[in-house]
């Protein structure tokens, strides 16, 4: 499946454009049942607050954006959290990785993770923290792309009642 030129830019300007087509990409994301910190039905009241946070701490130097842009339209992301503790420096967490839903499949979510992992060797890091959601196959994808399961919670994530989810922590080293 092609696709236009996919645009990937680092720690684009944090506009009032941006974040609404941030929040309108995480509600998408989130109603076609990705893993993205909420369970559909959603609505953009619940995922603002989520958005505005996350933004926040971009803004404040604690984790970098990556954005993706087709036809100068958002259509993926992921952020970069950085550790402060002085022992975990050397790497840090993905956060927030997504693609719209209309547009998965085509190669975007691949090339918006190599662009993570250039950015965080660029950044001098030795290696990414992933967290997953079990149960969507996403483990497999992020595999794919080199990540290796290193622990599980089982049934760590309640996605509804009585319906868990395992928590899996992924790992890529960069050297």
């Amino acid at each position: 499946m092609a696709f236009m030129v996919l645009t990937l830019v680092r720690d684009p300007e944090l506009t009032p454009e941006l974040r609404a087509e941030l929040l309108a990409l995480w509600v998408d994301v989130s109603q076609a049942g990705g893993a993205v910190g909420f369970v559909p039905p959603v609505t953009a009241d619940q995922v603002r607050p989520v958005a505005e946070a996350q933004v926040a701490r971009v803004a404040e130097g604690r984790m970098r954006m990556l954005a993706a842009y087709e036809e100068g339209r958002l259509v993926g992301t992921t952020f970069l959290g950085l550790n402060d503790h002085y022992l975990m420096t050397h790497w840090c967490t993905l956060y927030t990785v997504m693609v719209h839903p209309s547009l998965q499949g085509g190669g975007r979510g691949r090339a918006l993770l190599n662009e993570a992992v250039e950015m965080a060797r660029d950044l001098g890091l030795d290696a990414l923290r992933l967290g997953v959601r079990g149960g969507l196959g996403t483990e497999d994808f992020y595999a794919s792309c080199g990540f290796k399961e290193v622990g599980r919670v089982p049934r760590g994530i309640r996605v509804g009642p009585g319906e868990e989810r395992d928590d899996i922590t992924m790992w890529l080293p960069l050297n």
